[in-house]
């Protein structure tokens, strides 16, 4: 009997984790699916213990065996043999059970793995890698089918299975990871999901890791799906945890997998396995609470899932109104090092009083420990009704401090976001400090943008939608070519609304930003960096030592003239009006940083902007 038809006909039971199994029980903490070259016999014994533990489907130990997946280890360029061989050593313990069993080959998901080479990869990169491991899968032509598994992401779930079937006949189990039950990250119920997926063509569509039995089987209760769609589960063994040593472990009770088998059976669920944590112990619990082989008939589908109502947010952001036709001057200011700040908050009442549109506050910047800038925020906002923009770091903050950070600036009403990596921890107050980079700032920026549609990070609802506009940092000093336009035209894909750029001393390349941007027909807000020089010292100390900053040398030889004349202020502050002048030509914002809490010198520029709004730039 092929597997198409013993799906149709009883309850069937797949094997567990094997990534887990190999790191818990063997200690073996490596590129796993390397084993399949490096020590088969642990592979092989792995599957005969499933087997023997009554298994009737197996899958090869292939989860990662992918080109874009295995360059982490130096092992790209080994993707057939790593594939192959997985196939060969599942063959072999195939051939050696004492009952059919039905061998699946494993392609996993790619989204949301936080490698570089995987999150940098395009569409066509990610489908040439599935390609490629889909025929050093099939070249065997032993496999009984194809597994897609832990595949957060819909689309690109459909369009695995796409091209999954264009290369062969073979059935395929779909498995989608929620984060919760019954929803998808992106908002998508789980029902929904079934249908599009056995609408294009899927066997069994089904889930897989991340949650246990008690929160997957509420996702198969009162799930209407067509009456023709199989379905599949593969849970985990429960929540994982810590030892003493700090290393991930999972503790469940097999017996707990033996409570939810027959339960499953009675959700209409066609094959039942285990996934992260789950061993041989638990596939034998499976088989034994399993009251039945006979398949049980799922709720059928009537009327489509009604989506919750989600309260929408009140637009703001009156600089980006203003921007589009005046000139416009945002204000970088650091939160204060210590306690005392009433210097600062006098200095942004002094702000508001000369018209600037928006503070835009620093997130430690170069590393250096400051008063958070989100509880700043609140304060500029409630207390003296000024416009905060958030700085926001990939530094300081792993995935679940940003989501968190991001649901209570929109508690507060504070909607503009600066997205940006940050300075390397390793240079400020604590060399010893570790920077996070959960994610990259693009990316960050695509998170934020997410609240948006009202959709948590786990795809619940979050009953209101926020109205985060989110902007990119932008270094015009490094490019004068398109390289640029490409940089902007990421960022934009993310969901960038505007731009904050580096402080620039050279008009030269806002004039060449300026073009490319009318160029390639990009319309988005820009708002260039300046910075008033204080002194000679300051001048030649960010032309030499700080990052991505280039001073003219005719910039430098008038500072260091100045410093002779004794008049470095005046000087400073004329270079930043000229610099102002030639922006103000070609682009509507300004973005003044504030030299060493100087609030006199800021506050003369912000209205030398404000003042070309009452005389138009000759």
């Amino acid at each position: 009997m092929d597997f198409r038809t013993a799906l149709k006909q009883r309850v069937l039971v797949a094997d567990g984790a094997m990534g887990t199994l190999l790191y818990g029980n063997y200690g073996i903490n490596s590129a796993f699916e390397q084993l399949n070259l490096t020590h088969p016999d642990t592979i092989l014994r792995v599957h005969n213990s499933y087997i023997s533990a009554g298994a009737d489907v197996i899958q090869t130990n292939t989860y990662a065996a992918n080109r874009l997946k295995l360059t982490r280890y130096g092992l790209q360029d080994q993707v057939v043999a790593i594939n192959q061989a997985a196939v060969k050593l599942a063959v072999k313990a195939q051939q050696q059970a004492d009952h059919p069993v039905y061998l699946l080959g494993t392609i996993g998901g790619l989204a949301g793995d936080t490698d570089q080479t995987v999150q940098q990869a395009d569409t066509a990169a990610r489908q040439a890698s599935l390609t490629e491991q889909l025929k050093a899968l099939l070249a065997t032509d032993d496999l009984d089918g194809i597994l897609l598994e832990t595949y957060y992401n819909l689309p690109e779930l459909l369009a695995a299975l796409k091209l999954v079937k264009a290369q062969t006949t073979l059935p395929v189990i779909t498995n989608l990871t929620m984060l919760a039950p019954g929803v998808l990250q992106d908002g998508t119920t789980f029902a929904d999901a079934v249908i599009q997926l056995a609408a294009a063509g899927a066997d069994v569509v089904g889930t897989n890791c991340r949650l246990g039995p008690y929160y997957l089987a509420q996702s198969f209760e009162n799930l209407a799906v067509p009456a023709n769609v199989q379905l599949a589960v593969y849970p985990n063994s429960g929540l994982p945890g810590t030892d003493q040593d700090g290393q991930v472990v999972y503790d469940g009770d097999p017996s707990y997998f033996e409570d939810y088998a027959e339960r499953f059976r009675q959700l209409g669920l066609n094959l039942i396995g285990g996934c992260c944590g789950t061993t041989p112990l638990h596939t034998a619990a499976l088989v034994r609470g399993l009251a039945s082989r006979t398949l049980v008939p799922h709720t059928a589908a009537t009327q489509p899932v009604t989506a919750p109502t989600i309260k929408a947010a009140i637009g703001r952001h009156p600089f980006l109104q203003k921007v589009a036709t005046q000139k416009t001057a945002l204000v970088e200011l650091d939160p204060p090092k210590d306690f005392e700040t009433t210097k600062f908050f006098n200095g942004a009442q002094r702000l508001k009083a000369a018209g600037v549109d928006g503070i835009t506050l620093s997130d430690n910047s170069l590393a250096s420990v400051r008063i958070a800038n989100t509880t700043i925020a609140a304060q500029l906002k409630l207390t003296y009704g000024i416009t905060p923009i958030v700085h926001l770091t990939t530094r300081d903050h792993n995935l679940i401090g940003l989501q968190s950070t991001i649901m209570g600036l929109h508690s507060l009403g504070i909607d503009d976001i600066l997205a940006v990596t940050g300075d390397p921890a390793k240079l400020g107050d604590f060399p010893g400090a570790t920077s996070v980079g959960d994610v990259r700032s693009v990316e960050l920026i695509k998170l934020i943008k997410q609240f948006n549609s009202g959709i948590g990070p786990t795809g619940k609802s979050l009953k209101q939608a926020t109205d985060f506009r989110v902007a990119a940092a932008f270094n015009p000093n490094a490019y004068r070519t398109t390289v640029s336009t490409k940089s902007i035209e990421r960022k934009l894909s993310y969901g960038c609304d505007y731009l904050i750029t580096q402080p620039v001393f050279d008009l030269a390349n806002v004039t060449a930003l300026a073009d490319a941007l009318k160029t390639n027909d990009i319309h988005v807000p820009v708002f260039v960096g300046v910075l008033p020089l204080v002194s000679y010292r300051n001048a030649e100390f960010l032309h030499q030592e700080v990052h991505g900053i280039r001073l003219p040398e005719t910039v430098l030889a008038r500072m260091k003239q100045a410093e002779q004349d004794g008049n470095e202020r005046a000087v400073g502050i004329q270079i930043a009006k000229e610099l102002i002048d030639g922006i103000c030509n070609v682009l509507n914002g300004v973005h003044l940083v504030t030299p060493f809490n100087r609030f006199k010198t800021i506050i003369e520029l912000v209205d030398y902007v404000q003042q070309k709004n009452l005389t138009p730039v000759q």
